[in-house]
């Protein structure tokens, strides 16, 4: 634990909130004891919040002293004593978290499953940003919360046109991935060939956890305006043979990390393959966030230490041609490696190289190898892809090479500010189902919902 950790001093009414967490152990009076719980919770500001989970984390914890005496006994005790069973049930019931048996009695209450999932979300930030180590605390809410977001708990639900007005409103105000500004632009996103789907929970049926938006195509898509952007589609259904995922929604951060994504995946590839057996191909088409603002533009200004690409590598990835090229738009003749990274920021800092045909030309190969390398060879302190959209498709099975990354994909504000107009192409293979359905045998049993049926 840091020296930060160690000093913390909580508040006083960080001091009244832990309290109410500790009287949760009792059962007495234990709904209006939430509710208290609940508003007092809501209270607290973001550092406050922090101090809390300190508590929570280090403080509502098992004593040695409980253990000590079971322990001595156990270690005194042979595999084929009869006493072993009977000590062993001994322990396990004692190192039993008190924040869990907690936890768990929140859940069972009217509103305490929202309450836990708001508060995990805001134990996540806290994680991000905060010298403090609450994997403790994470680790039993987490544990909860996959037993809870579980069978018998979860259903599907087809979106379509006859869904409630309240459902498509939120899914249109919750895609985050292309944002749409009216219901007639999400109305355009559900019909024959633009499907919807998404992943309640039976205590929360009116707020999705997750939902994905999939447009059934005729091979593979590699630009999002040919499908959120097209005119009216006039494929006949037996020339589809594609799915392709282009907008993946989590909902309630409370849930991030627990494979929902991935659960709705699945099942939504199980539905369609049994509703159109051409459909073969299952691939999405994704942004790349952070790759120019967090990756591209810090390591052309020479802040290239966090990463594997360096500064004095961009040139080589260009012609002399093309490095003459963006040299020429950027109005530089300065070609040294200085100078030619200057230029290159300078292009992508505005939107007007979208413009200039011969330029995209030099541009396309050079930043498609670039790309294709922050998604497969960076990696974060944890080794996992520093992409997060990559991290997500890949760790959940999903292959992709540098012939799956596109080039001018999107050419909004959001996809050149993002990506640089850069999109890519996850591909799930087959194997990758049965692996997946192996893993969540009860995923075939996930009921399927629609309003009125299609």
């Amino acid at each position: 634990m840091s020296e930060k950790g160690d000093e913390l001093k909580p508040p006083k009414e960080v001091r009244k909130v832990f309290e109410v967490f500790q009287g949760l152990r009792d059962d007495k009076g234990i709904e209006e004891v939430i509710n208290k719980l609940q508003k007092k919770y809501k209270g607290l500001d973001r550092k406050e919040k922090e101090a809390l989970f300190f508590l929570l984390n280090n403080k509502l914890e098992i004593r040695k002293d409980e253990l000590t005496p079971i322990l001595n006994e156990i270690a005194e005790t042979t595999e084929d004593s009869t006493l072993w069973p009977v000590r062993l049930q001994r322990l396990r019931s004692r190192v039993r978290s008190p924040r869990l048996a907690i936890f768990q009695r929140i859940a069972k209450n009217p509103g305490g499953i929202r309450f836990l999932l708001d508060f995990r979300e805001d134990l996540i930030n806290s994680k991000r940003t905060a010298d403090l180590d609450f994997a403790a605390l994470d680790a039993d809410l987490a544990f909860l919360l996959e037993m809870l977001f579980q069978e018998g708990f979860l259903y599907l639900e087809e979106i379509t046109l006859d869904s409630p007005y309240s459902q498509i409103e939120i899914i249109k105000d919750r895609d985050m991935v292309h944002p749409m500004t009216s219901l007639e632009e999400m109305g355009k996103r559900l019909g024959k060939d633009r499907r919807c789907f998404a992943l309640y929970h039976r205590l929360l049926p009116l707020e999705p956890i997750v939902f994905i938006e999939v447009a059934l195509t005729q091979g593979l898509v590699r630009n999002i305006s040919d499908i959120v952007g097209a005119a009216e589609r006039e494929i006949r259904d037996k020339d589809l043979d594609t799915a392709i995922f282009y907008s993946i929604n989590n909902t309630q951060n409370g849930l991030a990390g627990l494979g929902m994504g991935k659960m709705l995946i699945v099942r939504v590839v199980d539905f369609l393959r049994s509703e159109n057996e051409r459909i073969k191909t299952f691939a999405t088409l994704s942004p790349i966030p952070g790759f120019w603002e967090q990756y591209l533009r810090p390591i052309l200004e020479g802040n290239d230490e966090p990463f594997l690409l360096k500064k004095e590598d961009i040139p080589g990835f260009f012609s002399r041609k093309a490095r003459g090229k963006i040299l020429q738009f950027a109005e530089s003749s300065d070609d040294s490696v200085e100078g030619f990274c200057k230029a290159l920021q300078q292009v992508f800092s505005g939107t007007e190289w979208v413009n200039d045909s011969d330029l995209k030309r030099h541009l396309k190969g050079p930043m498609v190898k670039m790309a294709y390398h922050y998604i497969s060879k960076e990696r974060n302190l944890k080794g996992k892809p520093l992409n997060p959209v990559a991290g997500f498709h890949l760790g959940n099975g999903a292959t992709v090479t540098e012939k799956c990354v596109n080039f001018l994909a999107n050419t909004s504000a959001k996809g050149l500010k993002e990506s640089c107009s850069i999109m890519v192409n996850y591909i799930y293979s087959p194997s990758w189902i049965t692996q997946i359905r192996r893993s969540f045998k009860w995923l075939e049993r996930l009921e399927i919902r629609s309003f009125f049926g299609r």
